[in-house]
């Protein structure tokens, strides 16, 4: 076992992403923020109020270089990824946390799946939306299955705010960001896989850009990314299931809203929001809720519900509804040898290839085989 005491963690990337990772590790014990490499002036500023005894380097290589770093942790812009963690592994065996999308195209998740056959040091995927307590509540009663029987339908619903500004304006382009299905949605078939238990085999995928960024301009190109879209997915069990995606319907009291259907009934899971988008004049914020409701009431009783608060610190650290904190204490207890990778660059290659295949059936309208050719998982 490791007898690691404090974790010095060495950053790649801090811009809106990696200053909520920056919060939610300042929440560990035993941790601590030793090094930072981030190129844009304003984001360092940023990050010094944040970790003030963290050394800030000019570049990768310079990180790399810090003899007594023990875990890093990459949050830079996506299309950066791929590129990152082929030198990462290359020079390293330190323990790596990687944001998704972990690739961007096809060419960079052919490489990476070099990389997680042949890597042996630790690579998680941060998949957030694993690790929100609503959505955990949520995938334990699917897997058990008590109140639903064999699970057949999943729907994930969500609708929210257009895509924020970032640095340079990198998130407005297909280019940088894998597309909207992809920097997005890679969350939400990630969460697909994980709640149905196996990988889909078909997908056809409608979607548009029809209100958000219209009248953006930037060296006179227009934003690509699309911000709506249905995706339907057959899997070879004979489950399916459904995205529905929208940017520009953020009012709801929640953003979330996942539907788990078997024959004997089904789960919903109701999740608000980043807090400090929701109006103060409107109250309080929602709360998350999960939704048992039998199929035969009169035999198992009405439809019941349960809150699933998340600890005001936690919703203060990022707008991931605590799951940021959550994830990283599983990981750094693979970083002290005393866990394992719950989410796999294998899984985070998936869920892009997925998201790929769904911008590409988008643009052209027709359904792809994810059983083999170029979008195979």
């Amino acid at each position: 076992m490791n007898t690691l005491k404090t974790i010095s963690y060495g950053m790649v990337g801090c811009g809106m992403m990696g200053q909520e990772h920056l919060r939610n590790i300042a929440l560990l014990p035993a941790s601590r923020i030793a090094a930072i490499f981030e190129p844009d002036a304003a984001m360092r500023a940023e990050c010094q109020k944040l970790a003030p005894d963290a050394q800030f380097v000019s570049s990768l290589a310079d990180l790399l270089a810090i003899s007594d770093l023990n875990a890093l942790v990459v949050t830079s812009p996506n299309h950066c990824h791929a590129d990152q963690i082929l030198t990462m592994t290359q020079q390293t065996q330190l323990p790596i946390l990687l944001e998704k999308p972990v690739a961007t195209n096809l060419a960079q998740v052919n490489a990476l799946r070099q990389v997680a056959a042949n890597h042996a040091a630790p690579i998680w995927t941060a998949m957030e939306y694993r690790y929100m307590p609503p959505i955990t509540a949520l995938v334990n009663a699917a897997h058990a299955a008590s109140d639903t029987g064999a699970v057949k339908m999943l729907t994930i619903r969500e609708h929210r705010y257009p895509f924020l500004n970032k640095v340079g304006d990198w998130n407005r382009f297909n280019l940088n960001t894998g597309g909207t299905l992809v920097e997005k949605c890679c969350h939400f078939f990630d969460l697909m896989r994980l709640i149905l238990q196996e990988d889909p085999i078909r997908l056809y995928a409608s979607g548009a850009a029809d209100v958000n960024h219209l009248d953006e301009r930037y060296e006179g190109q227009t934003p690509d990314i699309l911000d709506n879209a249905y995706v339907i997915l057959d899997f070879a069990s004979g489950k399916r299931a459904m995205l529905e995606l929208c940017m520009f319907a953020e009012g709801g009291r929640y953003q979330e809203v996942v539907t788990v259907v078997g024959a004997q009934g089904k789960l919903e899971c109701l999740v608000p929001g980043p807090t400090r988008f929701w109006p103060a004049e409107l109250g309080d914020p929602p709360v998350a809720q999960l939704i048992v409701s039998p199929r035969d009431a009169m035999q198992h009783g009405a439809p019941r519900s349960a809150n699933i608060p998340v600890d005001a610190a936690l919703l203060q650290a990022g707008d991931h509804n605590g799951s940021t904190f959550y994830q990283h204490q599983k990981f750094a207890a693979v970083v002290r040898g005393e866990g394992s990778v719950e989410v796999s660059l294998n899984d985070g290659l998936k869920a892009v290839v997925i998201g790929l295949a769904a911008e590409y059936s988008a643009k052209h309208g027709v359904a792809v085989d994810l059983r083999g050719g170029d979008y195979a998982l």
